[in-house]
């Protein structure tokens, strides 16, 4: 009979020879577990026991070098989509109350575009594909109410600049 320390720290037993033989062949104990022989007053390795020095999984296994470790990559919000919903948001603010909406329009279009790109080209490691899509929309609304905003400033002037015209 014996009784294990498991790996829990946990005393467990008495148990039989054969138990003992079990759970080394599950897995559920190896050669470093703590074992007390019945009668014995010092705690050994299973290793250390003559008894089951032939069993193969409680053989003394030398240590190894830890293998690499292979993490997946952690996607990343896209520096460009960040970039081109800023200067989409950016566009469309100095646009509508500016009307200097068009240095902004353009850089939003290219960045998003470049964002679209990129997180289709390597969708395990690029995000953000919604802020590239709403940088973009954005760009492009801009420049539509811009081209609209100048167009109706336009209609809005022409009798003006007919009555000038008369007049001359």
């Amino acid at each position: 009979m014996y009784k294990i320390i498991g790996a829990d720290g946990k005393e467990y037993g008495p148990i039989s020879a054969e138990v003992l033989r079990q759970w080394v062949a599950e897995g559920r104990a190896d050669h470093r577990t703590k074992v007390l022989p019945e009668g014995a007053t010092e705690w050994k390795t299973i290793a250390e026991l003559p008894e089951f020095a032939a069993t193969p999984a409680t053989s003394v296994v030398p240590p190894t070098t830890p293998g690499p470790i292979s993490m997946s990559p952690v996607p990343r919000n896209n520096s460009y989509a960040v970039a081109g919903l800023t200067l989409g948001i950016l566009s469309l603010t100095f646009g509508l109350c500016c009307c200097y909406g068009l240095p902004f329009s353009v850089p939003g279009i290219i960045c998003s575009s470049i964002a679209l790109n990129q997180i289709k080209r390597d969708p395990s490691t690029q995000q953000g594909k919604g802020m590239a899509m709403a940088g973009l929309v954005l760009s492009i609304v801009s420049i539509a109410a811009g081209v609209l905003l100048f167009a109706l400033g336009m209609a809005l002037s022409m009798p003006d600049m007919l009555r000038r015209l008369r007049r001359l």
